[in-house]
């Protein structure tokens, strides 16, 4: 894998989706309404020596705040890290006002995306609404919504697979 992401950087080239390596994020709102995120990264092959990503960095990929959200960053960490992306989230939400769908879009599409940066998250508010916004062709990702509505994606569209039994 090193080898083609060294080619890849020479040719420059993208990397396929099959030579790609994920990230596991994960959100979560519990029966009280606790709020907690979580973020395990693939990292990233052929990265500069040295390099630290946005995962372990709290409020850059991983940022939970009881009564406003969680969120877990997926994407190239040095623009989280640089926006600060899990606490601007909830910063516009509890002192802005934003919606969740605002504040998650406004990270991934405008602060982000406008760079040319692919970049996904999962985040989840204190009413457990779930929002899965991306930039990229694709984002595997999996939810069970409030209602117990349970979704799986991996491109544009969701598809739903039944209700969760509590």
């Amino acid at each position: 894998m090193l080898r083609r992401m060294k080619a890849h950087k020479v040719g420059g080239t993208a990397a396929s989706e099959g030579e790609k390596h994920g990230t596991v994020g994960a959100v979560a709102r519990d029966r009280d309404g606790h709020l907690a995120a979580a973020t395990s990264t693939g990292g990233y092959t052929n990265k500069p020596p040295g390099r630290v990503g946005d995962s372990p960095i709290i409020g850059a990929g991983t940022y939970a705040r009881d009564g406003v959200c969680a969120v877990s960053c997926t994407g190239m960490g040095e623009y989280f890290m640089r926006a600060v992306a899990g606490h601007e989230i909830a910063a516009q939400m509890a002192l802005a006002g934003r919606s969740l769908v605002e504040a998650t879009d406004g990270i991934v599409f405008d602060v982000i995306g406008k760079q040319g940066i692919g970049a996904g998250l999962c985040a989840v508010d204190a009413a457990g609404q779930v929002v899965v916004p991306f930039n990229t062709v694709g984002m595997y990702r999996g939810f069970v919504n409030a209602d117990g509505d349970c979704y799986v994606g991996t491109h544009a569209d969701l598809e739903f697979r039944g209700r969760w039994d509590r």
